[in-house]
């Protein structure tokens, strides 16, 4: 009998497409490989073979064996057996086809899958309410106070000579009333009205704990289930300095709940949620303090990206500190004293009228679950580790969402959610693919990307240019008197694709799915020029700066050929 395999590999040694299809042309011939395709740019290769002639360490060996390429990471082992949703039905006394724990994205996804195809589910939901991060201390509301700071700055501020700005009356606690108003109707309409639509799902509120592989227990019962997802989440990274718990501290979640304004706010940490909560807190009348234990802000970023937020930031007074290291804090009268290192390592201090806020990263929901009791592999920071069908080392369980070790991004989550599902009752093979995952840090600029940048280009060897086409070219950006920030696009320069984008933008989040999708479906530097853009549109800058590979941006008329 013919049993078919499949493996997707990582090859290093890759540098255009003649790597690639040396590749598969020399595995193509082996006896047994049945399909073998390279993407020489992210360097993955898949395979599909007859696994009665062949193992994965053939497959690893004969493509090491081709020319100078190396597989360093085996990604996943692909299930290759399908089955239609009425031949899922389960054999085994189990409470349940499915237990699902967690109540946030990945989970409702998973659940709501899992309806669609006639699968007994269970669902158990501890901590925030239902909706978890994203709708109830995350997406929603953040999106909600930085377009209201952002209401507040733009009538403070224009660019217009003609026009003279005058400060609006704000009223916080109204605004955070109304952030809650809307926390509560997105939850209600999103989540708890689609749990009520489902019919073969029960809910449960409390806490999850493994008694082992197939037994979870919750509020003293014990409840079993052939399959088992565990979809927690994350919460805020508490770093571990002295004093910090005596003199106590806010995350976004309790933040976002002060219906009184603070009086000024010191916040740990300058990546993407420090920075977002720093800019809208700031424009809402707070004044901002940054201390960050790195040489800049969204230090995973190249440092143009950092200078372009440092500089925005530093027109609107918000103080950013780089290089301070936190000794200890401690509670004076009705001030935090904060002890700190300053670059140089000495000694440092800052008095905090108000509140600290701690943005220092996130840590998985993993701990005080008896994980010890399953054979579950974590990663050093906690996260469980998975492949492409969000298997982990255990046969029956599966993970998604930001306790695993996948990109923490709420649609990769809810992508993640029904992948784990459809796989793991052979609905259908689905593998989730981050290689055009688009992202968005909003601020103002927003910072948005996708793709490789110009240093993991490098590090991969691809051949590679960069354009940088600052928003001062762009007609839209210079009418609206609004030039900060800049467009980068990064292409192979062996076949001239699209392979990342940065886009610092007042838009810069809406900018990006056209990026996105260049590098989704392969389009080319000239493909994307030669595209028709609406002139005076904040897009045109995407075609102006794939025009900039080959011209000087200063030679180019208004509408751009």
């Amino acid at each position: 009998m013919k049993n078919k395999a499949n493996l997707k590999l990582r090859i290093d040694g890759m540098t255009c497409s003649g790597c690639s299809s040396h590749i598969e042309k020399d595995l193509i011939t082996k006896d047994g490989v049945e399909t073998c395709s390279i993407d020489h740019e992210t360097g993955i290769g898949e395979f599909s073979f007859n696994s009665n002639s062949l193992n994965e360490d053939d497959i690893i060996k004969a493509v090491n064996s081709v020319g100078n390429y190396t597989v360093t990471e085996k990604l996943d082992s692909v299930k290759s057996n399908t089955k239609t949703p009425e031949e899922i039905k389960l054999n085994g006394n189990y409470d349940y086809d499915l237990i699902i724990i967690g109540g946030g994205s990945a989970a409702f996804s998973a659940m709501t899958t899992a309806n669609d195809n006639g699968i007994k589910v269970l669902m158990i939901n501890g901590g925030l309410p239902m909706g978890g991060t994203c709708v109830n201390v995350g997406c929603v509301p953040s999106k909600f106070l930085i377009r209201a700071g952002e209401s507040i700055h733009q009538s403070e501020h224009s660019p217009f000579n003609g026009i003279i700005p005058i400060a609006p009356i704000v009223d916080f606690k109204k605004i955070i009333q109304e952030k809650k108003q809307l926390v509560e109707e997105m939850r209600k309409k999103k989540y708890l009205k689609v749990a009520d639509s489902v019919t073969n799902t029960k809910f449960i509120t409390g806490w999850a704990h493994f008694i082992d592989d197939t037994t979870v227990s919750v509020n003293d019962t014990n409840y079993s289930g052939k399959r088992i997802l565990i979809a927690t989440g994350a919460q805020t990274n508490i770093p571990n300095i002295q004093g910090l718990q005596e003199v106590g501290y806010l995350t976004n979640i309790s933040l976002f709940e002060l219906e009184e304004k603070p009086e000024s706010l010191t916040i740990l940490g300058a990546g993407y949620i420090g920075l977002e909560i720093a800019q809208a807190y700031s424009r809402l009348g707070v004044k901002i303090r940054i201390l960050e234990f790195t040489d800049r802000v969204i230090r995973t970023q190249t440092p143009d990206v950092s200078e372009e937020v440092q500089a925005q930031f530093k027109r609107e007074n918000i103080e950013v500190l780089p290089n301070v290291r936190i000794q200890k804090v401690q509670k004076i009268d009705d001030e935090i004293l904060i002890h700190a290192l300053d670059p140089r390592g000495n000694p440092i201090e800052f008095i905090e009228k108000g509140n600290i806020v701690v943005a220092t990263g996130t840590s998985p929901n993993t701990n005080n679950m008896g994980i010890e009791n399953t054979n579950l592999n974590l990663d050093k920071k906690g996260h469980i580790e998975v492949n492409g069908l969000q298997e982990t080392s255990v046969g029956n369980i599966y993970a998604a969402g930001d306790c695993s070790n996948t990109p923490a991004f709420v649609y990769t989550a809810a992508v993640e959610g029904k992948n784990a599902v459809l796989n793991a009752f052979n609905i259908q093979e689905s593998q989730t693919d981050y290689s055009a995952l688009p992202w968005v840090v909003f601020t103002d600029p927003q910072i948005a990307g996708v793709g490789m940048d110009e240093n993991e280009a490098g590090k991969r060897n691809i051949p590679f240019e960069v354009t940088k086409l600052p928003l001062s070219e762009v007609p839209r950006a210079i009418a609206a008197k609004n030039t900060k920030g800049f467009i980068k696009l990064v292409r192979n320069s062996s076949n001239d694709k699209i392979i990342g984008a940065r886009i610092v933008a007042s838009e810069g989040g809406e900018l990006i799915m056209e990026a996105a999708l260049a590098v989704k479906y392969g389009i080319t530097a000239t493909q994307l020029a030669e595209t028709f853009h609406p002139y005076l549109t904040l897009s045109e800058g995407l075609k102006i700066a794939a025009i900039t590979f080959t011209k000087n941006v200063e030679e180019l008329s208004c509408c751009a050929t």
